[in-house]
């Protein structure tokens, strides 16, 4: 079904630019959060409670569309609101848990359900498709993924400028991953390696969320697959004491707390993607790499982070596609069944061309 009109629900920095995208890109976008943004952006915005459900169900039910850029928490009533409408509904989330729930949900949807449509999960899964498609037979994809300061300071060497809950989650919670063709669950912060990109040394580990539905999609045809969380070198070492050695696992609330208040945002980012995979084309052993550092870049003359625009950016390019009707009308769409060679024609999808 065609559409116009979209609500973005959470105005933070990835909801704020996500919906300037999709203004952008033609849409007529209405932005709903608890509290009103500094920046209007040039699109009208609703302040209300959107953990009223009955509020939220009014709200949605002017539109054809509804972004979540919320807590992963709240996104499960936003998805059962949305199914209950028959809109599109698309989120960010990494909660492995929320999305087997909108999963069920799709099997009667009237519109798309599509969760995961950040970077990791996401894009980084729509550019491991593309590899795996190039071969006749692949054996391995290893992603890799990292939002970090350009000029890291302390031991840490880190910033946090995405959602803290977000990141305990994933250094908390079990991986999934597939292993000479044996689907299992390994625990985060394992599993190190060193890669370089661009001539600089980082470190990547096992975290969770980041593979999105690509162990569904691929078991029994790729015999290992596995996603991991770039940072600077002796990262993983601190994070696994601060966690398990002072069982600030036990304490998550607190431990995003005091993360933030030691680590804040910076405005000098960089999302560094590794993505390769190997298989065997025409009989030859062969091997794939898509290598990435984005920067920050100006957006309406405001210079918005990179975890903000490649995260925005990349659910603002699949609603694009869903909309000019090179993806699904209805049911769950997976990243891993987007094709990249149409998320990069879109008019925010190009930025990551």
């Amino acid at each position: 079904m065609s559409f116009e009109k979209v609500a973005v629900l959470g105005l933070g920095k990835v909801g704020q630019l996500a919906a300037t995208f999709l203004r952008h890109a033609g849409f007529q976008v209405t932005g709903i959060d608890q509290r009103q943004p500094r920046d209007d952006g040039g699109f009208p915005v609703h302040t209300v409670d959107i953990s009223d459900t009955a509020v939220l169900r009014a709200e949605l039910a002017k539109v054809e569309a509804v972004l979540s850029c919320l807590p992963y928490t709240l996104n499960q009533g936003v998805a059962t609101v949305a199914h209950e409408l028959g809109i599109h509904y698309f989120d960010l989330t990494e909660d492995v848990g929320t999305t087997s729930t909108i999963a069920e949900l799709s099997r009667t949807s009237a519109g798309v359900m599509a969760p995961q449509c950040g970077l990791a999960p996401g894009f980084v899964a729509i550019v491991a498709a593309s590899q795996v498609e190039s071969f006749d037979v692949c054996r391995s994809v290893r992603m890799r993924v990292g939002a970090l300061p350009q000029h890291p300071t302390g031991l840490l060497g880190y910033a946090f400028n995405w959602s803290p809950e977000g990141v305990v989650n994933e250094y908390l919670n079990d991986c999934e991953v597939i292993e000479e063709g044996n689907r299992k669950w390994v625990s985060a912060m394992e599993w190190r390696e060193t890669l370089y990109v661009n001539g600089v040394q980082l470190e990547a580990f096992t975290t969770s969320g980041g593979l999105g539905s690509m162990c569904d999609t691929y078991a029994g045809q790729v015999a290992n697959i596995d996603y991991k969380t770039i940072r600077y070198p002796g990262h993983m070492d601190l994070m696994n004491f601060f966690f398990h050695e002072l069982l600030m696992r036990e304490r998550r609330s607190l431990a995003g707390e005091l993360l933030t208040h030691a680590k804040p945002p910076v405005s000098d980012d960089v999302v560094y993607m590794h993505v390769s995979s190997e298989g065997s084309i025409n009989g030859q052993l062969q091997r794939l790499e898509f290598v990435k550092a984005y920067t920050p870049k100006d957006v309406d003359g405001i210079s918005r982070t990179a975890i903000a625009w490649t995260t925005a950016g990349s659910v603002a390019a699949v609603i694009e596609m869903v909309h000019n009707g090179s993806l699904p009308q209805r049911g769950f769409i997976t990243q891993e069944h987007i094709r990249l060679a149409d998320f990069l024609v879109t008019p925010t999808g190009q930025l990551f061309a």
